[in-house]
């Protein structure tokens, strides 16, 4: 049940930044913290994945800055969302043989993290005079924070860490 929250949480990270919860489970699967070798999602843990998540996460939060970047509500970005948390939550449940409620608690997680993460960041937007970097920033910082915690908390709930 608790590794479903963390799918769940997981889901959230990616709501607020698509390529986030990906890399983080990758990267986890590569230091042997979620133990994925014999599950279908065994190629998250090959470092080039790994390494090609966290260099796409990276130019995310860069483009994410732009003023020129969709709103993450339109149905390309909302879906690709989606995904991504499904995917992520998918491996912290195929870690402890959980994949399809894994992929369910991440795709819900995404859906969650997609609207809250909009409101959260819109409503801060406002109470700050419109001034958008400094909140963007923010919930990047909260985004990779919250990865980092959900993946280690995953890989003590397996025995990975």
């Amino acid at each position: 049940m608790a590794l479903y929250v963390l799918a769940l949480l997981i889901g959230i990270v990616a709501g607020l930044r698509t390529m986030t919860a990906p890399a983080a489970v990758s990267w986890a699967a590569y230091a042997g913290w979620l133990p994925l070798a014999s599950t279908p999602l065994a190629f998250l843990g090959y470092s080039y994945v790994a390494y090609i998540l966290i260099a796409l996460a990276v130019v995310e939060l860069i483009t994410d800055q732009l003023p020129s970047t969709p709103s993450r509500k339109v149905p390309v970005q909302f879906g690709g969302r989606i995904v991504s948390g499904a995917l992520a939550g998918a491996a912290i449940g195929a870690a402890a043989g959980g994949l399809v409620g894994g992929l369910i608690a991440g795709a819900i997680g995404a859906v969650l993290g997609t609207l809250g993460g909009y409101e959260f960041r819109t409503r801060l937007v406002r109470a700050s005079g419109g001034r958008d970097l400094p909140i963007a920033l923010l919930e990047d910082a909260i985004a990779i924070v919250a990865a980092g915690l959900i993946v280690a908390a995953a890989g003590r709930a397996v025995g990975g860490l």
